[in-house]
């Protein structure tokens, strides 16, 4: 089998790839000019230089390959320019399933969001059914997949063979930008957690996220969705859980959403519209916190034959991951020999 891997050289398209690897597949990569390849480089992989923009790239890329999994995207919670956001999110993966139907490509995986889901602001369990429109998405990030899901399940429900996994929030190693769930570990790691929100999130092992790709691309049906979770923890549950990993103290103070919420807004025009870089905390983040994004992967479970399991050791390996490669300014008191 020879598979094209989009978006191969960040935190979950590198656990594709290598699982692919290990399967026994060969590998073609699509590698945008000046990418870190540092989560590739161990990989027997042809590389392709493009990104989705580049429809060549993607066609060459393509070109001879039995499966794509498109799993880059523009993962951001606070964006200079949203119009760059839907380029990437919305008009990238339109462009994927083009390539792929001139290529005459046998399946294609489209990696989503759980984000994407019709959560509610009660903690309720939500799944695939829940109801959920453009209207309920907050803020570009979670728009821009929204619209492009819909226009990869429209293709799979037209007789593509198009699917969709939704992860929940995956931790585990080779985070390396990182992405806003891992930056929730670096900056506890740091001690940079003084309190916390009346949130919650579901939290994924990245390895069994990557072996459910695999399996949808075995067994799922065209057209249909499937999240790929694990466990929903309060975030008072996750601190709690790295506190007992790393040995520092978790937060006892627990602030209001408003509280946030202004900390946020500040935080935007100081660091984000002054300094010009990312912010901390975002508005859109806080907004996305007053709903706890709990979710159930029981349809992919049944039908993929999917796996839930707990996340300590993957917290454990991101927390370690992120010590050794110097995410972290300092020794971590319950992780003996691991360098700060």
């Amino acid at each position: 089998m020879k598979a094209f891997v989009t978006g191969a050289t960040g935190f979950v398209g590198s656990h594709v790839a290598e699982l692919l690897q290990q399967q026994g597949a060969d590998l073609r990569l699509l590698v945008r000019p000046g990418s870190r390849t540092d989560n590739i480089d161990l990989l027997r992989a042809d590389r392709v230089q493009g990104d989705l923009s580049d429809f060549e790239s993607l066609s060459r890329g393509m070109s001879g390959c039995d499966v794509v999994f498109h799993v880059a995207a523009d993962y951001r919670l606070w964006v200079r320019d949203p119009d760059a956001m839907y380029r990437a999110n919305v008009d990238g993966t339109l462009a994927i399933m083009d390539a792929a139907r001139q290529a005459g490509v046998k399946r294609v995986v489209c990696t989503s969001s759980v984000a994407t889901m019709g959560f509610l602001s009660d903690g309720t369990v939500v799944d695939e059914e829940t109801a959920v429109d453009l209207g309920h998405m907050i803020g570009h990030y979670k728009r821009s997949k929204f619209m492009a899901e819909q226009a990869a399940l429209a293709a799979g429900r037209a007789g593509a063979s198009v699917v969709v996994v939704n992860p929940t929030t995956p931790v585990g190693e080779r985070d390396i930008k990182p992405t806003p769930t891992g930056r929730i570990v670096v900056d506890f790691l740091n001690r940079n957690f003084p309190a916390y929100v009346d949130t919650g999130l579901n939290l994924v092992d990245v390895k069994e996220v990557a072996r459910g790709h695999l399996l949808a691309m075995e067994k799922a049906k065209p057209g249909e969705r499937y999240i790929l979770g694990g466990e929903n923890l309060t975030l008072k549950q996750i601190l709690d859980k790295l506190s007992a990993i790393s040995g520092i103290p978790a937060p006892r103070l627990q602030v209001p959403h408003g509280v946030a919420l202004g900390f946020a807004a500040l935080d935007e025009v100081f660091t984000g519209r002054l300094r010009g870089k990312e912010p901390r905390a975002t508005i859109e983040a806080v907004r996305m916190g007053r709903k706890k994004m709990f979710a159930s992967s029981a349809k992919a479970e049944r039908e993929l034959g999917y796996r839930v399991i707990p996340v300590e050791d993957a917290l454990r390996r991101a927390s370690t991951w992120f010590a050794q490669h110097g995410y972290v300014l300092s020794a971590l008191p319950a992780l003996a020999g691991v360098a700060g």
